[in-house]
């Protein structure tokens, strides 16, 4: 009886982390959804080409390289081992807690459920250089970003190894539950670096220092594209309590459920009502992009805090994020989606509010892991970023961005039969 409940836990972990990872991949398809519904209809084919490009690099580079950086152990060559269920049953039985201590799952799901992240990560950095990106640039970039640049800042949080071998985050009290720092601010970093180097779209900001709004094409697709990624945001928080299979890992999974999908709806609305007491509008883009970061907030932590401290904490993310929009648009830094404030500022604000819940972690922890991850991932990008522009450029011509880099880079239109003349 005994060895048949250890083979279900087993079971049970590593389904579980398998159909979290399967719902993090489908925000690959939030991502794509919401970044074409936002941008222009002559640049839909060209962000819709670089997010499914993106994604298979991401899941190459750290299945060759990235994983063996962050956790150490290559399997590209070598294959991950199949687990020998003798083994499992061994070292449950050595446990004084039996079946209800750490997760012990297969490694095969845990490299899976790992690389969606990775892609997440590199996601972020798409729609904040639409428009006026080369292709090809960027998915140079993304070779680099999930090969080292992702895996290295990795390894110091997650991975658990010293930063340059001087000091380790954890033990100064940094904790980052399910990435709002570690995947969320570090896409929004290399994004920052790269719009810096690209500069603005042409006709955004007048010389006079107005601020002309490109609209998106498609606003249903953009809302499509957010509630798949609220959708797939369970089994990105959910799936990082790593195992289901006893009664208060399933409890903890529960609470991380209902949090996360609290501090959205928070954010949405706070987002929304601020929307319309500075515009006199109700602004869906703004609405749309509150969820999102009521979300990244509460990716920092969402296991300890009440429902009703979810609900303020993705609230403050949603003002946030509106009031960081549009401070980013006053200092001319062009961000067609919003994906900087959103990932970036509100994935800041989610590792400083961790220890609010949190005993386990310091404000002085957090803001030196926020530091680490945020400097590591800028200056790399940076240095990325400025070597393509001189080697072969990163930004496309006036004319052709004045035509839509659907035609420069792909050759086709997502939409043809309205935009024929």
């Amino acid at each position: 009886m005994e060895q048949n409940i250890y083979h279900l836990q087993y079971a049970m972990d590593t389904f579980y982390f398998l159909i979290c990872g399967a719902l993090v991949m489908w925000m690959a398809a939030g991502f794509t959804m919401l970044e074409a519904g936002l941008v222009r209809a002559k640049n839909t084919t060209e962000i819709l080409t670089k997010n499914v490009a993106l994604y298979a690099i991401s899941c190459m580079m750290y299945l060759a390289i990235g994983y063996n950086i962050m956790y150490g152990g290559g399997i590209f060559l070598s294959g991950i081992e199949v687990v020998d269920p003798a083994t499992v049953l061994k070292e449950f039985s050595a446990r004084e807690d039996g079946f209800t201590g750490g997760a012990i799952y297969s490694a095969a799901s845990d490299f899976f459920f790992q690389v969606v992240f990775v892609a997440t990560a590199m996601s972020i950095v798409s729609g904040a250089v639409a428009e006026r990106m080369k292709l090809w640039a960027f998915l140079a970039f993304a070779v680099v970003m999930t090969a080292v640049i992702y895996p290295m800042e990795g390894a110091w949080t997650w991975g658990g190894q010293a930063v340059f071998g001087l000091y380790t985050l954890s033990d100064l009290g940094f904790s980052d539950f399910a990435g709002s720092g570690i995947v969320h601010m570090a896409g929004a970093a290399a994004a920052l670096s790269g719009v810096l180097l690209l500069g603005a779209r042409k006709g955004k900001y007048t010389s006079d220092g107005r601020v002309n709004a490109i609209p998106g094409a498609n606003l249903p697709m953009a809302t499509l594209g957010t509630f798949i990624l609220w959708m797939g945001w369970f089994g990105f928080n959910g799936g990082s309590v790593l195992k289901l299979g006893d009664i208060a890992s399933a409890n903890s999974v529960a609470m991380v459920f209902l949090n996360t999908n609290t501090a959205a709806a928070g954010g949405a609305i706070a987002a929304l009502v601020l929307a319309k007491i500075l515009f006199k509008k109700a602004d869906l883009t703004m609405a749309l992009n509150g969820a999102l970061a009521g979300l990244v907030v509460i990716t920092a932590e969402p296991s300890t805090p009440t429902p009703l401290l979810a609900t303020v904490f993705g609230a403050i993310g949603g003002i946030v994020v509106v009031l960081s929009i549009i401070g980013l648009d006053k200092l001319k830094i062009d961000d067609p989606v919003g994906a900087i404030s959103v990932h970036g500022v509100a994935g800041f604000l989610g590792l400083m509010l961790v220890p609010l819940t949190n005993s386990g972690s310091s404000f002085s922890g957090q803001l030196i892991g926020a530091a680490t991850i945020f400097v590591w991932v800028f200056v790399t990008s940076f240095v990325v970023w400025f070597a393509l522009k001189k080697l072969v450029g990163i930004r496309v011509t006036a004319e052709e961005e004045y035509e839509g880099v659907d035609k420069s880079d792909c050759g086709m239109e997502a939409y043809p039969e309205f935009t024929r003349g």
